[in-house]
Protein backbone atom coordinates (compact mmCIF):
# COMPACT_ATOMS: atom_id res chain seq x y z
CA UNK A 1 0.00 0.00 0.00
CA UNK A 2 2.87 2.56 0.51
CA UNK A 3 4.54 2.11 -2.64
CA UNK A 4 0.57 2.90 -4.20
CA UNK A 5 0.09 5.95 -2.14
CA UNK A 6 3.61 6.84 -2.96
CA UNK A 7 2.83 6.53 -6.80
CA UNK A 8 -0.79 8.30 -6.31
CA UNK A 9 0.93 11.27 -4.42
CA UNK A 10 3.34 11.83 -7.45
CA UNK A 11 0.86 12.49 -9.67
CA UNK A 12 -1.37 14.29 -7.35
CA UNK A 13 1.08 17.59 -6.13
CA UNK A 14 -1.53 19.70 -4.63
CA UNK A 15 0.76 22.54 -4.27
CA UNK A 16 0.82 26.65 -4.60
CA UNK A 17 2.64 27.40 -7.75
CA UNK A 18 5.69 28.39 -7.91
CA UNK A 19 6.81 26.04 -5.47
CA UNK A 20 6.12 23.02 -3.27
CA UNK A 21 5.34 25.05 -0.08
CA UNK A 22 3.32 24.17 3.01
CA UNK A 23 0.21 24.15 1.81
CA UNK A 24 1.04 21.68 -0.62
CA UNK A 25 1.94 19.00 1.78
CA UNK A 26 -1.08 19.58 4.27
CA UNK A 27 -3.12 19.01 1.18
CA UNK A 28 -0.84 15.62 -0.18
CA UNK A 29 -0.92 14.47 3.57
CA UNK A 30 -4.72 14.77 3.87
CA UNK A 31 -4.75 12.85 0.76
CA UNK A 32 -2.67 10.28 1.83
CA UNK A 33 -5.54 9.79 4.75
CA UNK A 34 -7.97 9.71 2.67
CA UNK A 35 -6.35 7.14 1.11
CA UNK A 36 -5.54 5.04 3.52
CA UNK A 37 -8.88 5.33 4.65
CA UNK A 38 -10.36 3.97 1.59
CA UNK A 39 -7.79 0.51 1.40
CA UNK A 40 -9.46 0.03 5.57
CA UNK A 41 -12.70 0.32 4.21
CA UNK A 42 -12.12 -1.69 0.96
CA UNK A 43 -10.25 -4.57 2.84
CA UNK A 44 -12.99 -4.35 5.92
CA UNK A 45 -15.72 -4.59 3.20
CA UNK A 46 -14.37 -7.53 2.03
CA UNK A 47 -14.64 -9.07 4.38
CA UNK A 48 -18.15 -8.10 5.56
CA UNK A 49 -17.17 -5.96 8.52
CA UNK A 50 -19.77 -4.05 9.50
CA UNK A 51 -21.27 -1.72 12.44
CA UNK A 52 -24.07 -4.66 13.05
CA UNK A 53 -21.86 -7.04 13.75
CA UNK A 54 -20.56 -5.50 17.25
CA UNK A 55 -23.81 -3.54 18.01
CA UNK A 56 -23.07 -0.46 20.59
CA UNK A 57 -20.00 -0.90 22.90
CA UNK A 58 -18.29 0.73 25.06
CA UNK A 59 -15.06 -0.14 23.60
CA UNK A 60 -13.97 2.32 21.48
CA UNK A 61 -11.20 0.61 20.12
CA UNK A 62 -13.59 -2.05 18.63
CA UNK A 63 -15.18 0.12 16.09
CA UNK A 64 -11.77 0.29 14.29
CA UNK A 65 -12.50 -2.69 12.71
CA UNK A 66 -15.92 -1.98 11.20
CA UNK A 67 -16.01 -0.48 7.51
CA UNK A 68 -18.65 2.30 8.45
CA UNK A 69 -15.57 4.16 10.80
CA UNK A 70 -13.06 4.41 8.07
CA UNK A 71 -16.15 5.47 5.55
CA UNK A 72 -17.11 8.67 7.95
CA UNK A 73 -13.26 9.47 8.09
CA UNK A 74 -13.00 9.07 4.40
CA UNK A 75 -16.13 11.46 3.66
CA UNK A 76 -15.05 13.94 6.57
CA UNK A 77 -11.85 13.95 5.35
CA UNK A 78 -12.70 14.69 1.26
CA UNK A 79 -14.81 17.33 2.77
CA UNK A 80 -11.47 18.79 4.78
CA UNK A 81 -9.79 18.18 1.55
CA UNK A 82 -11.96 20.00 -0.72
CA UNK A 83 -12.04 23.25 1.71
CA UNK A 84 -8.24 23.51 1.17
CA UNK A 85 -8.14 22.84 -2.06
CA UNK A 86 -11.18 25.39 -3.07
CA UNK A 87 -8.83 27.99 0.17
CA UNK A 88 -5.71 27.80 -2.09
CA UNK A 89 -7.35 28.16 -5.45
CA UNK A 90 -9.35 31.18 -4.36
CA UNK A 91 -7.39 33.11 -1.87
CA UNK A 92 -4.25 32.39 -3.52
CA UNK A 93 -3.27 35.85 -4.21
CA UNK A 94 -4.28 36.76 -0.82
CA UNK A 95 -2.14 33.84 1.20
CA UNK A 96 1.14 34.96 -1.36
CA UNK A 97 0.59 38.69 -0.14
CA UNK A 98 0.35 37.33 3.71
CA UNK A 99 4.00 36.05 2.42
CA UNK A 100 5.34 38.85 0.67
CA UNK A 101 4.58 40.56 4.35
CA UNK A 102 6.16 38.57 6.57
CA UNK A 103 9.15 38.37 4.78
CA UNK A 104 9.27 41.92 4.60
CA UNK A 105 8.43 42.50 8.23
CA UNK A 106 11.87 40.11 8.67
CA UNK A 107 13.19 42.99 6.47
CA UNK A 108 12.01 45.47 8.68
CA UNK A 109 12.94 44.26 11.71
CA UNK A 110 16.60 43.36 10.26
CA UNK A 111 17.24 46.68 9.63
CA UNK A 112 15.76 48.31 13.13
CA UNK A 113 17.53 45.79 15.29
CA UNK A 114 16.82 47.98 18.83
CA UNK A 115 13.08 47.40 18.46
CA UNK A 116 13.24 44.27 19.22
CA UNK A 117 14.66 45.19 23.13
CA UNK A 118 11.99 47.83 23.00
CA UNK A 119 10.03 44.98 25.25
CA UNK A 120 12.36 45.29 27.82
CA UNK A 121 11.02 48.46 28.37
CA UNK A 122 7.38 47.43 28.59
CA UNK A 123 8.61 45.03 31.44
CA UNK A 124 10.56 47.65 33.54
CA UNK A 125 7.37 49.92 33.13
CA UNK A 126 4.91 47.11 34.24
CA UNK A 127 6.77 46.33 36.84
CA UNK A 128 7.23 50.09 38.14
CA UNK A 129 3.34 50.19 37.76
CA UNK A 130 2.60 47.09 39.91
CA UNK A 131 4.87 47.67 42.47
CA UNK A 132 2.92 51.63 42.39
CA UNK A 133 0.06 49.44 43.31
CA UNK A 134 1.31 47.22 45.53
CA UNK A 135 2.93 49.97 47.83
CA UNK A 136 -0.53 51.62 47.20
CA UNK A 137 -2.50 48.55 48.38
CA UNK A 138 -0.57 48.12 51.46
CA UNK A 139 -0.22 51.90 52.92
CA UNK A 140 -4.26 51.91 52.48
CA UNK A 141 -4.65 49.34 54.22
CA UNK A 142 -2.22 50.22 57.10
CA UNK A 143 -3.16 53.68 56.93
CA UNK A 144 -5.47 53.79 60.38
CA UNK A 145 -3.81 54.63 63.28
CA UNK A 146 -2.65 51.03 64.82
CA UNK A 147 -4.40 49.76 68.17
CA UNK A 148 -2.79 47.83 71.01
CA UNK A 149 -4.51 45.09 73.24
CA UNK A 150 -3.44 43.73 76.96
CA UNK A 151 -3.64 40.16 76.54
CA UNK A 152 -2.10 37.51 78.91
CA UNK A 153 0.26 35.14 78.14
CA UNK A 154 -1.56 32.27 79.54
CA UNK A 155 -5.16 32.20 78.98
CA UNK A 156 -5.33 29.10 82.09
CA UNK A 157 -3.71 31.08 84.98
CA UNK A 158 -6.04 31.72 88.07
CA UNK A 159 -4.17 34.95 88.22
CA UNK A 160 -5.07 36.25 84.85
CA UNK A 161 -8.97 35.75 85.36
CA UNK A 162 -9.59 40.23 85.39
CA UNK A 163 -7.88 40.42 82.67
CA UNK A 164 -10.43 39.93 79.34
CA UNK A 165 -8.37 41.56 76.89
CA UNK A 166 -10.24 44.42 75.46
CA UNK A 167 -8.52 46.54 77.50
CA UNK A 168 -6.33 49.27 75.28
CA UNK A 169 -2.39 49.90 75.54
CA UNK A 170 0.20 51.64 74.18
CA UNK A 171 3.82 50.04 73.73
CA UNK A 172 5.91 52.41 74.23
CA UNK A 173 4.63 53.21 77.78
CA UNK A 174 3.61 49.84 78.61
CA UNK A 175 4.48 48.51 82.14
CA UNK A 176 3.79 44.88 82.36
CA UNK A 177 4.60 44.65 86.06
CA UNK A 178 1.75 46.19 87.10
CA UNK A 179 -0.06 43.18 86.59
CA UNK A 180 2.10 41.01 88.66
CA UNK A 181 1.57 37.77 89.03
CA UNK A 182 0.01 37.35 85.84
CA UNK A 183 2.51 37.54 82.88
CA UNK A 184 0.74 40.01 80.28
CA UNK A 185 1.91 41.86 76.86
CA UNK A 186 0.53 44.58 74.74
CA UNK A 187 0.39 43.15 71.53
CA UNK A 188 -0.84 44.52 68.24
CA UNK A 189 -4.90 44.48 67.81
CA UNK A 190 -5.99 46.01 64.36
CA UNK A 191 -5.72 49.38 62.77
CA UNK A 192 -8.17 51.67 64.11
CA UNK A 193 -11.39 51.45 61.04
CA UNK A 194 -13.57 54.44 62.33
CA UNK A 195 -13.77 57.88 60.50
CA UNK A 196 -14.43 58.73 56.80
CA UNK A 197 -10.99 57.63 55.00
CA UNK A 198 -11.25 54.30 57.11
CA UNK A 199 -15.10 53.50 56.31
CA UNK A 200 -13.94 54.21 52.67
CA UNK A 201 -11.03 51.93 52.16
CA UNK A 202 -12.80 49.10 50.19
CA UNK A 203 -13.57 52.07 47.74
CA UNK A 204 -10.01 53.44 47.82
CA UNK A 205 -8.88 49.48 47.00
CA UNK A 206 -11.32 49.58 44.14
CA UNK A 207 -9.70 52.69 42.38
CA UNK A 208 -6.80 51.53 43.41
CA UNK A 209 -7.16 48.42 41.46
CA UNK A 210 -8.92 50.07 38.19
CA UNK A 211 -5.44 52.23 38.41
CA UNK A 212 -3.38 49.06 37.42
CA UNK A 213 -5.55 47.80 34.75
CA UNK A 214 -5.73 51.05 32.95
CA UNK A 215 -1.88 51.71 33.42
CA UNK A 216 -0.66 48.13 32.48
CA UNK A 217 -3.03 48.25 29.36
CA UNK A 218 -1.75 52.24 29.12
CA UNK A 219 1.71 50.82 28.94
CA UNK A 220 0.70 48.39 26.51
CA UNK A 221 -0.41 50.62 24.17
CA UNK A 222 2.32 52.86 24.55
CA UNK A 223 4.56 50.31 23.39
CA UNK A 224 2.09 49.01 20.28
CA UNK A 225 1.99 52.70 19.42
CA UNK A 226 6.07 53.48 19.46
CA UNK A 227 6.79 50.01 17.64
CA UNK A 228 3.83 51.28 14.82
CA UNK A 229 5.63 54.69 14.73
CA UNK A 230 8.57 52.65 14.20
CA UNK A 231 7.99 50.49 11.59
CA UNK A 232 5.71 52.51 9.69
CA UNK A 233 8.45 55.15 8.85
CA UNK A 234 10.42 51.76 7.69
CA UNK A 235 7.63 51.41 5.29
CA UNK A 236 7.12 54.98 3.82
CA UNK A 237 10.77 55.12 3.09
CA UNK A 238 10.75 55.05 -0.74
CA UNK A 239 14.26 53.91 -1.08
CA UNK A 240 15.15 51.29 1.14
CA UNK A 241 17.65 51.20 3.74
CA UNK A 242 18.73 55.24 2.09
CA UNK A 243 15.31 56.68 3.52
CA UNK A 244 15.26 54.94 6.60
CA UNK A 245 15.38 57.34 9.41
CA UNK A 246 18.12 56.76 12.08
CA UNK A 247 17.13 56.19 15.55
CA UNK A 248 13.43 55.44 14.07
CA UNK A 249 12.40 53.59 17.74
CA UNK A 250 13.64 56.40 19.75
CA UNK A 251 12.17 58.96 17.53
CA UNK A 252 8.45 57.30 17.57
CA UNK A 253 8.76 56.89 20.98
CA UNK A 254 9.29 60.63 21.25
CA UNK A 255 6.97 61.49 19.23
CA UNK A 256 4.51 58.88 20.90
CA UNK A 257 5.14 60.82 24.14
CA UNK A 258 5.08 64.30 22.61
CA UNK A 259 1.60 64.20 20.46
CA UNK A 260 -0.51 60.81 21.58
CA UNK A 261 -0.49 60.10 24.86
CA UNK A 262 -4.19 61.51 25.32
CA UNK A 263 -5.48 59.04 22.85
CA UNK A 264 -3.74 56.02 24.36
CA UNK A 265 -5.01 56.89 27.33
CA UNK A 266 -8.72 57.01 26.18
CA UNK A 267 -8.15 53.60 24.16
CA UNK A 268 -6.88 52.16 27.24
CA UNK A 269 -9.68 53.46 29.36
CA UNK A 270 -12.30 51.92 26.74
CA UNK A 271 -10.42 48.37 27.26
CA UNK A 272 -9.94 49.04 30.95
CA UNK A 273 -14.05 49.41 31.37
CA UNK A 274 -14.42 46.20 29.63
CA UNK A 275 -12.18 44.10 31.62
CA UNK A 276 -13.65 45.61 34.69
CA UNK A 277 -17.13 44.29 33.44
CA UNK A 278 -15.72 41.07 32.85
CA UNK A 279 -14.24 40.71 36.51
CA UNK A 280 -17.94 42.14 37.99
CA UNK A 281 -19.33 39.13 35.55
CA UNK A 282 -17.39 36.36 37.24
CA UNK A 283 -17.61 37.67 40.70
CA UNK A 284 -21.08 37.48 40.12
CA UNK A 285 -21.03 34.01 38.75
CA UNK A 286 -19.07 33.15 41.63
CA UNK A 287 -21.32 34.07 43.69
CA UNK A 288 -23.95 32.14 41.53
CA UNK A 289 -22.59 29.16 41.96
CA UNK A 290 -24.57 27.48 44.92
CA UNK A 291 -27.86 28.95 43.59
CA UNK A 292 -30.42 26.69 41.76
CA UNK A 293 -31.72 29.96 39.49
CA UNK A 294 -30.65 28.45 36.03
CA UNK A 295 -32.16 31.18 33.99
CA UNK A 296 -29.79 33.41 36.51
CA UNK A 297 -26.48 31.17 35.21
CA UNK A 298 -27.45 30.87 31.79
CA UNK A 299 -28.13 34.52 31.13
CA UNK A 300 -24.71 35.12 33.12
CA UNK A 301 -22.92 32.79 30.83
CA UNK A 302 -24.71 34.18 27.59
CA UNK A 303 -22.88 37.86 29.38
CA UNK A 304 -19.97 36.82 29.78
CA UNK A 305 -19.50 35.39 26.65
CA UNK A 306 -20.54 38.15 25.01
CA UNK A 307 -18.25 40.66 26.94
CA UNK A 308 -15.50 37.94 26.23
CA UNK A 309 -16.04 38.32 22.92
CA UNK A 310 -16.17 42.35 23.15
CA UNK A 311 -12.94 42.25 24.89
CA UNK A 312 -10.58 41.01 22.22
CA UNK A 313 -12.71 43.08 19.64
CA UNK A 314 -12.17 46.10 21.87
CA UNK A 315 -7.82 44.62 21.57
CA UNK A 316 -8.14 44.44 17.61
CA UNK A 317 -9.92 47.98 17.43
CA UNK A 318 -7.20 50.06 19.22
CA UNK A 319 -4.62 47.87 18.33
CA UNK A 320 -4.94 48.81 14.49
CA UNK A 321 -6.08 52.23 15.52
CA UNK A 322 -2.72 52.65 17.27
CA UNK A 323 -1.48 52.00 13.74
CA UNK A 324 -3.53 54.55 12.03
CA UNK A 325 -2.42 57.48 15.23
CA UNK A 326 1.32 56.81 14.40
CA UNK A 327 0.46 56.75 10.67
CA UNK A 328 -1.79 60.13 10.58
CA UNK A 329 -1.27 61.34 13.92
CA UNK A 330 -5.48 61.84 14.46
CA UNK A 331 -7.14 61.33 17.32
CA UNK A 332 -8.08 58.02 18.74
CA UNK A 333 -11.87 57.85 17.67
CA UNK A 334 -10.69 58.82 14.41
CA UNK A 335 -8.17 56.49 13.79
CA UNK A 336 -10.27 53.85 15.13
CA UNK A 337 -12.71 54.78 12.41
CA UNK A 338 -10.93 55.05 9.63
CA UNK A 339 -8.83 51.37 10.34
CA UNK A 340 -11.62 49.80 10.89
CA UNK A 341 -13.37 50.55 7.75
CA UNK A 342 -9.42 49.65 6.03
CA UNK A 343 -9.77 46.17 7.53
CA UNK A 344 -13.53 45.91 6.34
CA UNK A 345 -12.77 46.74 2.84
CA UNK A 346 -9.82 44.37 2.54
CA UNK A 347 -11.73 41.35 4.82
CA UNK A 348 -10.24 38.61 3.11
CA UNK A 349 -6.79 39.81 3.37
CA UNK A 350 -7.15 40.02 6.89
CA UNK A 351 -8.07 36.72 7.71
CA UNK A 352 -5.99 35.17 5.91
CA UNK A 353 -2.79 37.83 7.25
CA UNK A 354 -4.06 36.91 10.33
CA UNK A 355 -3.91 33.11 10.10
CA UNK A 356 -0.43 32.61 8.36
CA UNK A 357 1.08 34.98 11.10
CA UNK A 358 -0.45 33.07 13.95
CA UNK A 359 0.70 29.99 12.15
CA UNK A 360 3.87 31.05 11.56
CA UNK A 361 4.49 32.80 15.35
CA UNK A 362 3.20 29.73 17.00
CA UNK A 363 5.97 27.62 14.89
CA UNK A 364 8.30 30.51 16.15
CA UNK A 365 7.36 30.09 19.55
CA UNK A 366 7.17 26.25 19.79
CA UNK A 367 10.55 25.94 18.77
CA UNK A 368 12.46 28.51 20.82
CA UNK A 369 10.43 27.24 24.10
CA UNK A 370 11.43 23.37 22.93
CA UNK A 371 14.44 24.04 22.06
CA UNK A 372 15.18 25.37 25.40
CA UNK A 373 13.57 22.87 27.28
CA UNK A 374 15.28 20.40 25.24
CA UNK A 375 18.72 21.92 26.05
CA UNK A 376 17.75 22.47 29.83
CA UNK A 377 16.61 18.84 30.20
CA UNK A 378 20.07 17.51 28.66
CA UNK A 379 22.15 20.08 30.87
CA UNK A 380 20.08 19.71 34.05
CA UNK A 381 20.75 15.68 33.45
CA UNK A 382 23.86 15.81 32.84
CA UNK A 383 23.70 14.20 30.06
CA UNK A 384 25.79 17.10 28.09
CA UNK A 385 29.33 16.35 28.21
CA UNK A 386 31.51 19.35 30.27
CA UNK A 387 35.29 19.12 30.83
CA UNK A 388 35.30 22.49 33.23
CA UNK A 389 33.65 21.64 36.80
CA UNK A 390 32.70 25.71 37.02
CA UNK A 391 29.86 24.65 34.25
CA UNK A 392 29.12 21.66 35.05
CA UNK A 393 25.17 21.17 36.52
CA UNK A 394 25.07 20.46 40.28
CA UNK A 395 23.75 16.79 40.61
CA UNK A 396 19.78 17.81 41.11
CA UNK A 397 17.60 15.33 42.92
CA UNK A 398 14.26 17.14 41.64
CA UNK A 399 15.41 18.42 38.16
CA UNK A 400 12.02 18.85 36.58
CA UNK A 401 11.81 22.32 38.79
CA UNK A 402 14.87 23.89 37.30
CA UNK A 403 13.38 22.62 33.83
CA UNK A 404 10.09 24.04 34.19
CA UNK A 405 11.20 27.70 35.30
CA UNK A 406 13.55 27.80 32.32
CA UNK A 407 10.88 27.10 29.89
CA UNK A 408 8.26 29.39 31.69
CA UNK A 409 11.19 32.00 31.30
CA UNK A 410 11.67 31.17 27.71
CA UNK A 411 8.29 31.39 27.09
CA UNK A 412 7.93 34.75 27.99
CA UNK A 413 11.00 35.89 26.54
CA UNK A 414 9.84 34.75 23.26
CA UNK A 415 6.01 36.09 23.90
CA UNK A 416 7.79 39.60 24.23
CA UNK A 417 9.90 39.06 21.34
CA UNK A 418 7.58 37.39 18.58
CA UNK A 419 4.82 40.34 19.83
CA UNK A 420 7.85 43.09 18.01
CA UNK A 421 7.03 40.74 15.08
CA UNK A 422 3.37 40.46 14.94
CA UNK A 423 3.09 44.34 15.49
CA UNK A 424 5.73 44.88 12.81
CA UNK A 425 3.28 42.35 10.61
CA UNK A 426 0.28 44.05 11.06
CA UNK A 427 1.59 48.04 10.69
CA UNK A 428 3.31 47.06 7.16
CA UNK A 429 -0.17 45.42 6.27
CA UNK A 430 -2.05 48.63 7.04
CA UNK A 431 0.48 50.41 5.60
CA UNK A 432 0.13 48.08 2.11
CA UNK A 433 -3.73 49.01 2.47
CA UNK A 434 -3.04 52.30 2.86
CA UNK A 435 -0.64 52.38 -0.37
CA UNK A 436 -2.82 50.41 -2.53
CA UNK A 437 -5.38 53.19 -1.85
CA UNK A 438 -3.61 56.50 -1.74
CA UNK A 439 -1.41 56.23 -4.66
CA UNK A 440 -1.72 54.25 -8.22
CA UNK A 441 1.97 53.77 -9.68
CA UNK A 442 2.09 57.72 -11.25
CA UNK A 443 5.25 59.73 -11.04
CA UNK A 444 3.34 61.91 -8.40
CA UNK A 445 1.52 58.72 -6.43
CA UNK A 446 4.68 55.89 -6.28
CA UNK A 447 3.57 53.02 -5.06
CA UNK A 448 5.96 52.13 -1.31
CA UNK A 449 6.09 48.28 -1.37
CA UNK A 450 8.36 46.30 -2.37
CA UNK A 451 8.78 44.66 -5.65
CA UNK A 452 7.37 41.56 -4.47
CA UNK A 453 4.36 42.88 -3.33
CA UNK A 454 4.07 44.64 -7.05
CA UNK A 455 4.64 41.13 -9.12
CA UNK A 456 1.97 39.77 -6.86
CA UNK A 457 -0.45 42.69 -7.80
CA UNK A 458 0.71 42.89 -11.27
CA UNK A 459 1.52 46.67 -10.94
CA UNK A 460 4.55 49.02 -10.84
CA UNK A 461 6.08 52.37 -10.65
CA UNK A 462 4.98 54.33 -13.83
CA UNK A 463 8.88 56.05 -13.46
CA UNK A 464 10.40 52.53 -13.70
CA UNK A 465 11.89 52.72 -10.38
CA UNK A 466 10.72 50.06 -8.22
CA UNK A 467 12.29 49.77 -4.50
Amino acid sequence: QESEISHCLHFFPFCLPGGDGPSGHDLRGVFLWIYHCYMEYRELDQKGATIKNIGFTTDVGAYRSVKETWLAAMIILCVVEGIMLLTLLFLRKQILIAIALIKEASRAIGYMMSSLFYPLLTFVLLVICVAYWGITALYLATSGAPLYRIAPKNDSSPDCIGISGNESCSPMTFNASTYWPCLVDCIFFKYNDQGLFQRNLFNLQIYNFVGLLWCINFVIALGQCVLAGAFASYYWAFKKPQDIPACAVCNAFVRTLRYHIGSIAFGSLILTIVQLIRIVLEYMDHKLKGSGNKVAKCLLCCMKCCFWCLEKFVKFLNRNAYIMIAIYGKNFCVSAKNAFMLLMRNAARVVVLDKVTDLLLFFGKLLVVGGVGILSFFFFTGRIPIDKPEFKSPVLNYYWLPILTVVVGAYFIAQGFFSVYNMCVDTLFLCFLEDLERNDGSQSKPYYMSKSLMNILNKKNKNGKAK
